[in-house]
């Protein structure tokens, strides 16, 4: 078994579906789930997802040697300095955020000697929150990114890897400020525009979302994930998002001015190329 004990800081949707995983491939000892929500943490340990519960990180990750940050992303480099003095040696630190940039190597600098933080970001998720909402299989097929910096020994930054493939996940590593710059277009951006749409749709007409079918739900279901998640997300990058936005408009704009012009080849060529694109990606 790769890991004896593993603390996981954060026992959400992202946090509870990886302790089933490693359950499922048996890939830890015990388990230990550590977070605010007594509702989550119950329902972790009644359903067996993890073998204990606290409410305490530098309990929860005594002894562990492998700890996974799950938290939002504004507490990770405050939690890693709480947890640095007790953490034990040889343990490997990762977290599952999709921000990275200069806090990977920020929180590698609080590690004391012997422990590594390797940046991870699985590219899976949910709309809904919540230890309940967890899926077992949620990192199966999906993509995961590992941004290790000049820190990390090769030792470690492969124990990440091995840990995320035994999930069946896909591993790419990538430089932390590249992964935030495309993260922000592929992710980011989206999640916003989804909210930006909802908001444009009801207050041009208010009901009208009432009306919606299969299209507008699917093209917003990610505007039903958590308000304040994607709040500090799309703060903390901003600098990459806001291109991405400008961009979206001047693509509406072209599209805006075909209508006006009332240009149906320009309209459908610019349309065309979308669905190209589109139908080239897996799934």
């Amino acid at each position: 078994m790769p890991f004896s004990r593993t603390a996981i800081i954060g026992i959400g949707m992202m946090g509870a579906s990886l302790a089933r995983a490693l359950k499922k491939h048996s890939l830890s000892g015990e388990i230990v789930g550590c977070g605010r929500s007594k509702e989550n943490l119950n329902l972790a340990l009644n359903s067996g997802f993890v073998d204990s519960v606290t409410s305490e990180p530098t309990e929860a990750v005594s002894g562990a040697d492998l700890v996974v940050l799950s938290a939002p992303v504004q507490r990770l480099e405050g939690l890693a300095g709480l947890l640095a003095g007790r953490l034990q040696r040889g343990a490997l630190v990762i977290d599952i955020g999709s921000i990275k940039g200069k806090m990977v190597s920020d929180i590698q600098s609080l590690m004391p000697a012997g422990v590594e933080f390797v940046g991870c970001h699985p590219i899976a998720g949910s709309e809904r929150s919540g230890a309940g909402a967890s899926v077992e299989d949620l990192f199966n097929g999906a993509q995961c990114i590992i941004t290790p910096t000049k820190d990390n020994t090769e030792e470690m930054v492969q124990k990440a890897r091995e840990l995320w493939e035994a999930l069946g996940s896909r591993v790419r590593t990538m430089d932390a400020l590249e992964h935030d710059r495309l993260l922000g277009l592929v992710s980011h951006f989206p999640h916003l525009a989804a909210y930006a749409m909802i908001n444009a749709i009801e207050d041009s007409s208010e009901g009208a979302i009432g009306l919606s079918g299969a299209g507008l739900k699917d093209t917003t279901r990610i505007a039903m994930s958590p308000s304040s998640l994607w709040r500090d997300i799309s703060m903390l990058n901003r600098e990459n998002i806001i291109p991405a936005i400008e961009g979206f408009i001047g693509e509406l704009e072209k599209i805006r001015k075909h209508l006006k012009e009332g240009d149906s080849e320009a309209l459908e060529a610019l349309l065309r190329k979308a669905e190209i694109r589109r139908k080239s990606i897996e799934g």
